[in-house]
């Protein structure tokens, strides 16, 4: 099921690797010429554009895009108890991690009357997507809204497409999730449509309660999506900020003979199920894992629920198993390989994990499955794909935050550099920049 690349007896190169490994992802630039004209025409018409193509590309026009207070009440008012628990907590867990994540103002002094501040400003508007498609996401929501809301946002908007089977609103188990979080501003529109309303704001001109209400424009649009979404982010992103451009979820395993295979095979599946473009792979410097892993997967995806989806993610070239010598090699491979989830099922697993430099999010032995990072462990499950780990973070706190440095400097910390200012403005043949610092000294040479 698995396609094996066997690395043992060589030592390739961090450049013959990368091409080595297995990687599918998406071509965003295919999409971009379907794109961007629908960025476009919402951009100049606002919000009839955006649901015009919503009732082409999905069939179904909402009332408004702005989801009524009410039903998103309703929601949780109907959501099932278990669910609704189970939600609760996920969000506790997120606000407990979350809240360690703030940061404080620094304040340097340079020199006597010389004094440089960081301060750390939220954005002052956000807009979060929360996709449709092959599942519900409700934590989606809470991996968006929490660092968010820690992050001390101050106006926020969950968007999420209209969905035929619930009058035109999103899932109700989205509705539900804002309810929980407080969110009382939700739009029924998704796509390409979505973010570029999103990044251009406009009118709800088919609101009956609010007629012509204003969709106010965000100053950063995060949260993943399909290929679409991802070509208007990209589109867009000279108007707003973005978090990143999300391909299809992987996970990377890095395992010994010590590992269950039972297990491995049911984590590799747990990502599989995502999508047919998702990718599972396996590192190992055990062939004999390796088989009884492939002898596992044949009998736990005959038995899942979505068994065609996932044997066509676990077939396609972006999955596989990688044979290497020894764990040091090992650890080469998932670092060029960068996973979004790196799972470390090893002898002494912390100890190795300690090791890894490249990875979205790392899960350490065991009982560290990536369904509880999904869900339950408090981290946060947006991550950067297709190898941006290399150089990306997940959404945190610190993705709604802007650090600005304050500098607040004396007439006399002034005087004591101008020389030095002057000097290198005229090194850079801008004397402009020179004479801004002198002009603060005519006629003050007796002060």
């Amino acid at each position: 099921m698995l396609a094996r690349i066997d690395l043992r007896g060589s030592t390739p190169t961090l450049a013959e690797l990368r091409r080595a490994l297995p990687r599918g992802g998406t071509d965003v630039n295919a999409v971009l010429d379907t794109v961007t004209p629908v960025v476009h025409a919402v951009a100049e018409n606002g919000t009839e554009a955006a649901l015009d193509f919503g009732e082409k590309f999905d069939g179904v026009r909402p009332a408004s895009v702005r989801v009524p207070a009410q039903v998103i009440a309703d929601a949780l008012a109907e959501l099932d108890p278990q669910v609704a628990d189970a939600l609760r907590e996920s969000i506790r867990r997120a606000r407990t991690v979350h809240a360690d994540q703030r940061r404080e103002t620094t304040r340097t002094q340079v020199v006597d009357g010389g004094v440089v501040s960081e301060k750390w400003i939220p954005v002052r508007r956000v807009g979060l997507y929360v996709p449709g498609g092959n599942a519900v996401y409700p934590s989606s929501v809470i991996m968006n809204v929490v660092p968010a809301q820690e992050a001390g946002v101050g106006s926020l908007v969950v968007a999420s497409p209209p969905q035929k089977d619930f009058g035109g609103w999103p899932h109700p188990t989205i509705l539900a999730a804002c309810a929980l979080l407080d969110v009382d501003e939700v739009w029924a529109v998704g796509g390409a449509q979505g973010v570029a309303l999103l990044a251009y704001g406009g009118h709800d001109t088919e609101a009956a309660d609010a007629p012509n209400s204003v969709l106010d424009p965000v100053d950063l649009i995060t949260g993943p999506g399909n290929i679409y979404v991802t070509a208007a982010k990209r589109l867009c992103r000279s108007v707003v900020g973005i978090d990143s451009e999300a391909g299809p979820t992987e996970i990377a395993i890095l395992a010994d003979d010590s590992a269950d295979p039972g297990i491995l095979a049911s984590d590799l599946i747990s990502q599989a199920e995502h999508d047919v473009l998702a990718a599972s792979v396996l590192v190992t410097d055990s062939a004999e894992l390796a088989d009884a892993v492939d002898a596992a997967l044949d009998t736990q995806v005959a038995a899942t629920k979505h068994r065609e989806r996932v044997l066509t993610a676990l077939s396609g070239e972006q999955s596989g198993v990688v044979l290497v010598d020894d764990l040091d090699a090992g650890l080469a491979v998932v670092d060029a390989y960068a996973a979004e989830h790196l799972e470390i099922q090893t002898r002494d697993a912390a100890a190795v994990a300690d090791r890894v430099h490249n990875a979205g999010a790392i899960f350490v032995g065991p009982y560290a499955p990536v369904s509880l990072g999904d869900y339950c462990a408090g981290s946060n499950h947006v991550l950067p794909t297709s190898g941006s780990a290399r150089f990306a973070s997940g959404l945190s706190v610190q993705t709604f935050l802007k650090g600005v440095h304050v500098i607040d400097y004396d007439e006399a910390a002034l005087r004591e550099v101008a020389d030095k200012v002057v000097t290198l403005a005229d090194a850079e043949d801008l004397p402009g920049h020179g004479d801004a610092v002198k002009q603060r000294f005519v006629g003050s040479a007796g002060r």
